[in-house]
């Protein structure tokens, strides 16, 4: 009996004496989703079965620490440009593909991309097969009080298309963004190029005004609006050039007060160009009667670097950032683009601050139709490739796919650390769900650590692949 007793107390002792040296105990293991492009492989945006797991080793030299106690701006949605082009495609297939290709982009279920965020032209983009505005006048007319608006081509493929979108995702939302004035309000009477004229600035505010409650009206709402396209660029068609105190004086003496008078919510968002002109929308914010009106600025990235996004953000951090176009050249390079684009925008634009990650654009055709003439983009390849029926998938889909099905809106940008050649971004989804999106830019494959809260996952990407883990 005694020498039973003494058994039992030297493996208590034992016992104890582990849990002091142990600095924490054995982790259950959880369950992380994998879902991977891998170009060389031929994995198109696929659920890697068996997942992953976390557990309380396994670690590497490359680690990637998800800190969600550090958190930074709230995510709007990830999506494209539905433009008037991408409309006529769609609204010319059969219900039925038209309905499942619908389905499959917007609808926010285990089978589905989700896209959660779509932009609009005011009026025709450089996609439309002719440029046209809202209030079209024959030559030497003009319509002060925008008596004579109308959606007029629109109301053929944009406005239906979208009632049917906001029937699959009703919480989707919306921006709008003008190419160009009526030609009447511009200096040079053409869609292409020229200035808004000054004595037109009260009846473009009206303009939009009547864009936005019209839109409502068909149960259509746009929660944003850009004030010009790519204000320093008037060679598209349409086009118009607006340097940045003009956009600030038509913003502070008309279109803020006409949008606070007409009692809407809408967010007036300034610039809508590229990245190396940080000044532009400093400019503009620096003048505190115009910044009251303003949420925020918007880029795209045909020049300069992502990271000047940043210095916006310093320069007012309480104004928000948002990424709205980017093209991908026709006939596209899946490996080429995802890197890049997963590298610089779904990942750059993200950690400089960006509430959205809008591609250019939905859909084109396999002759990249339409587009206008006299500056259209003739090489524009969409999201989707449309003819007739029949949809194939180009980068642009899955580059959104790896974001959008999972960082929905309402999630936070979240702490994570960037190895070398391993750049990444992490979120924390409204449910509590973490999610990493990782790149792998080196030229071989690289095994890395992910962690989060002293749990471990070890995992591997080949060269140019890119992997979002859910948890």
């Amino acid at each position: 009996m005694k020498l039973q007793l003494s058994s039992l107390r030297r493996f208590l002792v034992l016992v104890f004496t582990l849990s002091i040296v142990q600095p924490w105990p054995a982790l259950a293991a959880t369950p992380i989703e994998c879902w991977l492009t891998d170009p060389d492989k031929g994995v198109l945006f696929q659920k890697q079965t068996p997942g992953l797991e976390f557990s309380g080793n396994g670690a590497t030299n490359q680690a990637i620490t998800v800190d969600d106690t550090r958190s930074f701006q709230t995510i709007d949605g990830f999506g494209y440009t539905l433009t008037g082009g991408s409309a006529a495609h769609l609204i010319k297939m059969s219900v039925n593909a038209r309905q499942a290709l619908l389905r499959e982009l917007f609808a926010s279920d285990s089978t589905n991309i989700g896209v959660s965020y779509l932009r609009l032209s005011i009026g025709a983009s450089d996609l439309n097969e002719r440029a046209f505005s809202y209030d079209d006048l024959p030559s030497g007319q003009s319509d002060p009080l925008i008596n004579k608006f109308s959606f007029g081509p629109d109301r053929e493929d944009v406005i239906p298309i979208l009632k049917e979108i906001l029937a699959i995702n009703p919480r989707i939302k919306l921006m709008g963004s003008p190419w160009s004035a009526p030609v009447w309000m511009k200096t040079n009477q053409d869609f292409r190029g020229g200035s808004l004229k000054s004595d037109c600035y009260a009846a473009y505010a009206r303009y939009f005004v009547k864009y936005l409650q019209g839109m409502a009206a068909e149960g259509i709402p746009v929660e944003a609006i850009t004030v010009q396209n790519e204000p320093l660029h008037p060679g598209n068609n349409p086009s118009m050039f607006m340097p940045a105190e003009q956009q600030a004086e038509f913003i502070k003496r008309h279109l803020g007060p006409a949008i606070k008078a007409a009692n809407l919510n809408t967010r007036i968002i300034i610039y809508d160009h590229n990245a190396d002109r940080p000044d532009y929308p400093i400019s503009i914010l620096n003048d505190p009667e115009t910044r009251t009106f303003i949420d925020g600025s918007a880029f795209h990235l045909y020049a300069g670097k992502i990271e000047a996004l940043s210095t916006v953000h310093e320069a007012h951090p309480d104004k928000n950032l948002y990424f709205t176009e980017q093209w991908i050249g026709a006939p596209g390079n899946l490996k080429g683009d995802l890197n890049w684009h997963m590298k610089h925008l779904i990942i750059g634009a993200t950690r400089n601050w960006c509430r959205t990650v809008l591609e250019w654009n939905l859909a084109a055709n396999s002759k990249y139709e339409p587009h206008t003439d006299r500056g259209g983009c003739t090489r524009c390849l969409g999201a989707v490739t449309i003819d007739g029926s029949k949809v194939v998938r180009n980068p642009a889909y899955y580059i959104i796919a790896h974001a959008a099905k999972f960082v929905w809106p309402g999630s936070v940008r979240i702490n994570s650390t960037t190895p070398e050649k391993l750049p990444n971004v992490a979120f924390k989804a409204p449910d509590g769900h973490k999610i990493a999106i990782v790149l792998n830019e080196a030229n071989s494959a690289q095994t890395f650590s992910l962690q989060q809260a002293g749990k471990t996952s070890t995992c591997i990407l080949n060269p140019g692949a890119v992997a979002t883990y859910v948890w």
